[in-house]
């Protein structure tokens, strides 16, 4: 298999994929960086028969975030500094990923949205805000379906509901992820940013044959998204792996784009969608759209203009 179908099929999981090394992108001047709060608390929370891994950052409503595939919560430091500006992040390293151990669970979206639940609790939270990523946001979604009453606003970015949501050319893909892919990993970000924080590195070919474990399983969460009682948002590059009758779809069964929303906003669903130009599903993680788009929505407030209040009578 070639280092560019290994890197699509990785970066299926999840996307923990990150733009390429700096020298082989066209320069740039650089811009000043903001600075994320470091973390005012960290350590680990053991739910599950998992150790997981989680770090607080910044003041303000809490916030869980969650990461994709073979990434971690180090994945959104390029976002973080505009997040911690407003919210308090929790961020959780995923079962096998990050610092988080690999442990001999198999890999479940389900178990994992509900140690999640059990986490904001540990962790002292009676409601948080969640914002999952790609595997991240299938975890959020199992979380809020299962502990509605914890979930007070629910952003799934480049997450399907269902395995027929991704392009039909990336299931095969995906489910050809195993622990053989590991030797020729070695130089991918997601092996070097998998490195730099593991508890233990030779876990690596594990994470990656339960990775493939799990995309090898055939699923369709539309239950899930029936019980969702609180207020959602779904978040999308435009060049997305996900198909964008899926993403229509998904919107619809939130009882979004059913009808025209009226002229005093009275058919408005309490739902969003939001389609981010020019982004793939490797790119949106850390895109500085993300951060504007979703917080208006995390907050309970709407941006949108009032024609009428801008005519004089």
């Amino acid at each position: 298999m070639s280092i560019r179908i290994l890197a699509t099929a990785i970066a299926a999981v999840a996307a923990s994929f990150v733009p390429a090394p700096a020298e082989a992108q066209e320069p740039k001047a650089a811009a000043p960086q903001a600075i994320a709060a470091e973390p005012s608390k960290k350590g680990y929370v053991e739910v599950g028969g998992i150790n997981y891994y989680y770090e607080i950052r910044g003041e303000g409503e809490p916030l869980l975030l969650l990461h994709g595939g073979l990434g971690s919560v180090d994945m959104f430091a390029p976002i973080m500094p505009a997040l911690t500006q407003h919210r308090q992040v929790i961020g959780v390293d995923l079962q096998g990923h990050g610092r988080t151990s690999l442990g001999k669970r198999p890999f479940s979206l389900e178990a994992m949205g509900a140690d999640m639940g059990k986490i904001v609790s540990e962790l002292g939270y009676s409601q948080v805000d969640v914002l999952g990523y790609s595997m991240g946001g299938g975890v959020a979604l199992q979380m809020a379906a299962q502990s509605s009453e914890k979930v007070r606003r629910l952003v799934i970015a480049s997450a399907p509901f269902a395995k027929n949501g991704f392009f039909p050319e990336m299931i095969p893909q995906q489910e050809a992820v195993g622990a053989a892919m590991a030797e020729m990993m070695k130089d991918t970000p997601m092996f070097i940013s998998y490195k730099a924080v593991a508890p233990d590195v030779s876990e690596f070919p594990r994470l990656l044959d339960a990775m493939g474990d799990l995309m090898r399983r055939d699923y369709d969460f539309s239950d899930a998204v029936a019980r969702l009682t609180m207020p959602v948002m779904l978040v999308f590059g435009d060049s997305d792996m996900i198909r964008p009758e899926h993403i229509v779809e998904f919107y619809h069964k939130l009882g979004g784009g059913l009808k025209d929303a009226g002229w005093m906003r009275e058919n408005m669903p309490k739902n969003r969608l939001a389609i981010l130009p020019d982004l793939t599903h490797y790119e949106a993680f850390a895109s500085p759209a993300l951060v504007p788009t979703v917080l208006p929505f995390l907050d309970g407030k709407s941006n949108a203009p009032n024609w009428a209040e801008q005519v004089k009578k």
